[in-house]
């Protein structure tokens, strides 16, 4: 019997910047993680200027082909499983514009809902993680992967809903992304002011500050995961959406040894749950069996 985590992206790269090294740590540990990117992230675009030539040829020419080779990529490197939802990137409309008809934002919430209950049917997760009501920021492909993360949940714990999908099952506990929140922020600068005061990223680092101030303040992490020996791992799954991530970049790479001294983990805020628990937590399945989940009594697991 096997404890198993479902996490809900947007894009390929998502998964990678949001949860990767808890998904490692948890993986290390015998637990089941799979991820399930919403959209191919056709839209995305080239967000890397030294990108090769052979990629750059390819993203000129089929960018959801890219990204899926990208993705594959994480996969290997956090070594977890896989789904591609199968809808269409929505990309960021400018302001006044609207978004395709026919893209994952537009849809009616059952289309994308039905193969996701499916998805949870079928893998009977314990944990699902997703983004809160906002989308952790607000592109329509987030805000819709979380609505229908929540009407998934629902729908596949109900048996009279779309019965021909599989045995009901019930998922033990709900928790938002909550990694890159104002403590974490404040935690990195401070250990970075404490080292090289003048330093270029200690200068970089309390313009972040000032952003995430302007954008108040956000519910403060129930939940955190020490999966700081993982920081690598998630610095290669990054590397591995080298079209969307800059080898350079300073709002994904913070230097993995000042986080190990002042922020070595990863942090959720647990929105539901349905087993006894006493906040604050380190660990997602705090409370959980591996037999838990309504509408399944065996629970037999293979790989």
């Amino acid at each position: 019997m096997t404890l198993r985590l479902l996490a809900v992206h947007a894009h390929p790269d998502d998964e990678s910047s949001k949860g990767a090294a808890t998904y490692a740590y948890y993986r290390s540990l015998g637990a089941r993680v799979l991820v399930v990117s919403c959209t191919g992230g056709e839209l995305g675009d080239i967000q890397n200027p030294e990108l090769g030539a052979v990629e750059t040829a390819m993203a000129d020419r089929d960018m959801g082909g890219l990204r899926r080779v990208e993705m594959a990529g994480a996969q290997a490197a956090m070594d977890i499983e896989h789904r591609w939802l199968g809808f269409t990137d929505s990309g960021l409309p400018e302001d006044g514009e609207s978004i395709r008809p026919d893209s994952f934002a537009a849809l009616p919430i059952e289309f994308p809902g039905a193969p996701l209950v499916k998805i949870f049917r079928e893998f009977r997760p314990h944990v699902l993680v997703s983004y809160d009501e906002n989308g952790g920021y607000p592109h329509p492909d987030h805000i819709r992967s979380h609505e229908v993360a929540v009407w998934a949940k629902k729908a596949a714990a109900d048996a009279t809903v779309l019965p021909e999908l599989g045995a009901p099952w019930t998922t033990q506990k709900h928790y938002y992304d909550r990694i890159f929140n104002s403590q974490r922020v404040n935690a990195v600068y401070a250990e970075l002011l404490a080292r090289d005061p003048e330093g270029e990223l200690t200068a970089q680092f309390a313009e972040m500050r000032e952003w995430m101030s302007e954008r108040g303040e956000l519910p403060q992490p129930t939940t955190r995961v020490p999966a700081g020996e993982f920081f690598e791992t998630r610095d290669r799954a990054l590397r591995s959406h080298a079209s969307q991530v800059p080898l350079d970049s300073k709002f994904f790479y913070w230097p993995n040894d000042v986080q190990a001294v002042a922020w070595p983990t990863e942090d959720f805020d647990l929105v539901e749950s349905l087993v006894e628990t006493e906040l604050p937590e380190t660990d997602l399945f705090a409370g959980i069996s591996a037999d838990a989940g309504a509408g399944d009594n065996t629970d037999e697991d293979t790989e």
